[in-house]
């Protein structure tokens, strides 16, 4: 288990990840990070700023609003493979760096099987849809690097601070490390072997705690890189039909697919240290997960030029299990005062609490809108998205005494209640049409579902505003769209937690995600 709980009466910290909260905190973050959506679709809805709800005749209705599927008069087969870059700026105890990265992926690719028309009835037509998408992709990369002065900020220090507060023999720490296998039984014992801490008294039988480690007093180099990866993505089955070709209705079932990765390396270099070269730690989180969702839509045409639309989207429920590692790492000078040399460089940590199965409940969300078509020249589209952040939940069932399962979900949801907001994210785009030509350009505002002031960056400016732009060209047979999506949001994070927040350094970064997306379909 990530985030090791020693149930008594309440569960018990043990490790922070998150500045200013604590363990079941980061459960309470992990439904959010599976929550927040900030745009999907295929490149024309993209293009538009990611507006759903008041348009038809596009993939992207399958997972959108479902209703959309009875604009349609014949079938349609698409695929849209994407680019994802980020080039995040960190600044890291008054040091600026930048870290770059891409990836490419399959953004969606679906069937649409349209009905024929059934003449002189009121029904007129339906349509069935199944199709693939991404709902969010993980995938960010974040590198800083900066020269802390302050001898008690070192990634060591939580190690020496639980050796300290447990009390740890030398001999318990010392049973506790198996550098034939490297690894070790608990992060303190690692620590130990690889000399990283130290009784206070180093004469030959030791002296157990308190415990100190080298070079404490010398400035530190420190470097954190921070890699995300995976996909929030779903299988769609939808269904529509249209009364009148006015009333459009529609809905979908989705089979949602959860993959998340998360890598944190931490390296710590002395400056002019007489017994390390660098030492460091290296955090894994893996997040896999199967859940199910159903979307209920409508579009309504006021006038030939003028419908609105609206969705229903239930929360996702989902089963997630997660595995955590923790490697630790070290390299000694060679000519070190103490002649240490190291039985490996490398420990991993392995703990029975290394794997937690849990279950995740994502918002409900709500959305309305409307497009007005200009005659033959194009169309202006807005909407407004209701997403219920405070209905988030999470539940686990691993815990032997039902109170501890009782007491972790009451004290994930308190979590969800004190840090986390319902927002209504805006979204606007407009489409321009000459002949088979289309040009598109859209905006979303994305607020702060924060409550709180984290890792020293303001609630406010956590903010995401994204901008976006595309082209396409479609005929009879075939259409291809192109877009180009550009989001910006603050965020922050601490690569280790001490008890004094001064002591704590935090890492604000400047988002910036940039996504290309290409859609290629043909009309059968």
């Amino acid at each position: 288990m990530r985030k090791q709980f020693f149930f008594s009466a309440a569960i018990t910290l043990l490790t922070q990840l998150a500045y200013g909260q604590g363990a079941t905190a980061d459960y309470a973050d992990d439904a959010f990070r599976f929550s927040d959506f900030s745009q999907s679709g295929t490149a024309r809805f993209r293009g538009i700023g990611g507006n759903h709800a008041a348009l038809g005749g596009d993939a992207s209705n399958i997972f959108g609003n479902p209703a959309g599927l009875g604009f349609y008069n014949r079938s349609e087969l698409s695929v849209s493979p994407a680019f994802t870059s980020v080039n995040n700026q960190a600044n890291f105890l008054g040091q600026q760096l930048t870290g770059s990265s891409g990836k490419v992926s399959v953004g969606q690719f679906g069937l649409i099987l349209a009905g024929s028309t059934n003449g002189s009835r009121r029904w007129k037509r339906t349509a069935f849809g199944v199709t693939y998408s991404q709902s969010t992709n993980f995938f960010d990369y974040t590198d800083a690097r900066g020269q802390n002065n302050n001898p008690n900020s070192s990634v060591l220090q939580p190690y020496i601070n639980e050796a300290n507060s447990a009390r740890y023999s030398e001999q318990e720490l010392s049973d506790g490390f198996r550098p034939n296998d490297r690894q070790a039984d608990f992060s303190e014992a690692a620590a130990y072997g690889l000399y990283l801490i130290n009784p206070t008294d180093l004469g030959a039988n030791g002296s157990g705690p308190p415990y100190t480690r080298f070079d404490a007093t010398t400035r530190k180099d420190q470097r954190t890189t921070r890699t995300n990866s995976g996909t929030h993505s779903q299988w769609t089955l939808a269904y529509a039909g249209n009364l009148d070709n006015k009333l459009y209705i529609g809905g979908s079932l989705a089979l949602t697919r959860l993959r998340y990765s998360y890598e944190s390396v931490v390296i710590e270099a002395p400056i002019n240290g007489v017994y390390f070269n660098n030492y460091g730690q290296t955090t894994r989180l893996d997040v896999t997960g199967n859940g199910i969702n159903a979307t209920l839509g409508l579009i309504y045409k006021l006038t030939p030029a003028f419908q609105v639309g609206a969705t229903i989207v239930s929360p996702t429920w989902s089963s997630a299990n997660e595995i955590f590692g923790r490697t630790l790492s070290a390299s000694v000078k060679p000519t070190n005062p103490e002649g240490i040399v190291l039985k490996t460089n490398n420990i991993d940590v392995v703990t029975p609490y290394d794997e937690f199965e849990y279950s995740l409940q994502t918002p409900l969300r709500a959305s309305a809108g409307a497009t007005y078509f200009i005659g033959k020249v194009g169309f202006l589209t807005a909407t407004a998205e209701y997403v219920g952040y405070q209905t988030m939940r999470v539940r686990t069932s691993t815990f032997d005494n039902q109170q501890d399962n009782t007491d972790f979900k009451n004290d994930v949801k308190a979590i969800i209640r004190d840090s986390y907001d319902n927002v209504l994210n805006l979204r606007a785009g407009a489409e321009i049409r000459a002949g088979i030509l289309r040009v598109r350009a859209g905006a979303a505002y994305l607020p702060s579902a924060y409550k709180l002031n984290l890792d020293r960056v303001a609630k406010e400016d956590r903010t995401k505003i994204l901008l976006s732009a595309g082209l396409g060209v479609r005929n009879d047979r075939f259409f291809a769209d192109v877009s180009g999506s550009y989001l910006t949001y603050k965020s922050g994070f601490s690569p280790f937690q001490l008890p004094n927040d001064s002591d704590t350094p935090t890492i604000a970064v400047s988002n910036r995600n940039t996504n290309v997306m290409l859609s290629l379909g043909v009309f059968f």
